[in-house]
Parts: C-alpha cells; structure tokens; sequence
C-alpha cells in the first residue's frame, strides 16, 4: 500500500476512535465536564473544628454528624419576618427533586438557629416541621453557635438589645454547602435585586447540585 495511503487510513482511523471515545467516556452535556453555574466554591475545603450543639430532636450534633451526607445550612432563626421563612419554603419546593439526584450520599437540609434565647428546642421542632419533617433544625449558646457559624464563612449579630422582645439578628443569607467529609466547600449567595428580598435561589441551587456531587 501507498506509504500517504497508510498514513491517512492510520489517522483516519485515530480520529473516529477519538470520537467514539469521547463520546463514551464524557457524552456532551454530561456532568463530568459541567462546571456549577452559580455555587462558589472556595478555594479549599475547610475542614469543620469540633464543636456541639442541640438538634430539634434533642440529640447532641456535632461534626461527626455531618458525615455521609450532602448538608445545606442555613443560618436564621424562627422569628425571622422574611428571608428565613422565604429560603425555607424554597428550600422545601426543591427538596423532593434534591432526593431524586444520583448519590451515594443524601443531601439533607439544616436549619442553624442563632437565637437560642427565644429558639427553644420545642419551637425549633416546630418550625422546621412546618416546611418539612425531614429538615433538622440546631442550636446552641453563642460560644458554641459563633465559631461554628464562622467556620461555615457566615456571621451573625444581635441588631438590637435583647431585653426588647422583639429584637432583630442580623444574619447572613447564603446557603452553605457541607460535603460528606463534613468539609465547608462553598455557597449559594443571594441574588440582590432593587426592591426584593435577597435570598438564595433554590433553582440555581437545584440546578448546581447535580454538577458538584458528580465532580466530587
């Protein structure tokens, strides 16, 4: 045979087994090759420092619990006027589509009151009952809550004296994702708009989570 004739066979040949490869291997639109759209991701997993705290269930929680799982937090607390009961709301709207995702881990929704002057243990039951049975809801004293916060890159403050009953907290409103290393690896920001609330969206959210848990 013709040594160009060889030649080009051999390439042409290389070029569809390429082909069919990539298409095997990383079929177009698949999520190995996807990148999440709207999670920001640090820039390392930061690895959670030991800490403890209550659940709605009043067992003790602790990092050991946050393993084996996707966790997203959020921070509030139940007499929250709007973005705590928005984000939860919409957090319940997505959370059968969550389960339906492909994983090895189950992703689960918590609820981190950082009012436990007024969050007892019974109204945190009832609070996150209310949006869904399966959410957990904890707390703590702020010497355990505000390094635990601030370990999840959040923050939280008392807006005003505690002695009014009323009092406002001042709490971030990203939604914060924990791998099943109980590892923080990043967030959901909140969409600021003129005039709305500024709350995370649950449908990037819902739409980001199938990517992240492929790449992991």
């Amino acid at each position: 045979m013709n040594q160009k004739i060889l030649v080009g066979v051999i390439a042409a040949v290389a070029l569809v087994a390429g082909i069919v490869g990539a298409l095997y291997i990383a079929p177009p639109g698949s999520h190995s090759e996807a990148i999440p759209k709207y999670f920001q991701s640090y820039p390392e997993p930061r690895v959670i420092a030991p800490f403890s705290l209550t659940d709605d269930e009043q067992n003790t929680f602790t990092e050991a619990s946050l393993l084996g799982q996707w966790s997203l937090l959020f921070v509030g607390y139940t007499f929250c006027p709007d973005i705590c009961p928005t984000t939860m709301a919409q957090l319940n709207e997505i959370y059968p589509e969550l389960q339906a995702i492909e994983s090895s881990n189950p992703i689960r929704v918590i609820f981190v009151s950082v009012d436990p002057k007024r969050d007892t243990i019974d109204r945190l039951s009832e609070y996150v009952s209310y949006f869904n049975s399966e959410f957990v809801a904890v707390t703590g004293e702020h010497a355990a809550l505000f390094p635990f916060v601030r370990n999840l890159g959040m923050m939280y403050a008392m807006a005003e004296s505690t002695d009014n009953p009323n009092y406002l907290v001042d709490h971030s409103a990203s939604v914060v994702l924990v791998d099943p290393q109980a590892r923080v690896i990043g967030r959901f920001k909140p969409k600021r708009e003129p005039g709305k609330l500024s709350i995370s969206d649950s449908q990037q959210i819902l739409e980001d989570m199938p990517v992240i848990i492929t790449k992991q």
